[in-house]
């Protein structure tokens, strides 16, 4: 083989996989159409619109600062690269009060309103596409869910249930105030030099906004369940007679 060749192979080899891998995928999605439910499949008609809420771009700016997508991950892989529907209320909850089983795959339009898709390079902590909702329905158990998630920033070895967590604390996004009369509302519960209150910063209260809206569990269309189909039972053909 002469170096020419080799060359050529070599630069084939990983221009393919670069045109795979990021051009193709960043055409493909770069506008999607907008998706349909059916009345066949999904029993309602209608243009699938993902639900968002809290400040998500600034919140999405400090979490991807702050690194956290070094040890999590938001991405519940379809079920042909390996099911995560089991995982526990990752993919949403197994029995949510209200509408069941709320769990599914992520899709492309799960990241909208974000600069960049926080899908995740670890799983050293569990997946954060439904940490809102799983915060709200198990951890803070109808309390405070804003509050649990500060405390956890501020010292997540703190909650008894939780002592041998990885998660680094993030007390630099808290600052400690001098108290002059009334105490503030978002004070958290911890110890503080005489005369003052630990309170989170802004970039604090945009984190846990953010945090807090990752509720990806809405119902999408039938045509977005990119887990292998189910195919009907073909009919058997009738016995003979006689």
């Amino acid at each position: 083989m002469s170096f020419r060749q080799f060359a050529f192979g070599l630069t084939a080899t990983f221009g393919f996989a670069w045109l795979a891998v990021v051009i193709v995928p960043f055409f493909m999605m770069r506008s999607v159409e907008p998706v349909a439910f059916t009345e066949a499949a999904d029993g309602k008609e209608g243009i699938y619109h993902p639900k968002t809420t809290g400040r998500v771009t600034n919140g999405a700016e400090v979490y991807a600062s702050n690194g956290c997508y070094n040890c999590h991950t938001q991405l519940i892989r379809p079920t042909y690269a390996g099911n995560e529907l089991g995982r526990p209320d990752w993919a949403g909850l197994k029995m949510d009060e209200e509408r069941g089983d709320t769990r599914r795959e992520s899709n492309v339009f799960d990241y909208q309103g974000e600069k960049f898709a926080q899908i995740g390079l670890n799983r050293l902590g569990p997946d954060l596409s439904n940490v809102g909702r799983r915060v709200e329905a198990e951890y803070a158990k109808g309390g405070d869910a804003k509050l649990w998630l500060m405390m956890h920033l501020y010292d997540p070895r703190a909650n008894p249930q939780r002592p041998t967590s990885t998660c680094p604390s993030h007390r630099f996004l808290f600052e400690e105030k001098e108290v002059l009369g009334q105490v503030p509302q978002d004070a958290l519960p911890v110890e503080s030099p005489e005369g003052t209150v630990v309170i989170p910063s802004p970039d604090a209260n945009e984190l846990v906004d953010y945090l807090l809206s990752l509720k990806r569990d809405d119902a999408v269309p039938a045509s977005m369940n990119y887990g292998p189909a189910t195919k009907p039972a073909e009919a058997k053909p009738a016995a003979p007679q006689g």
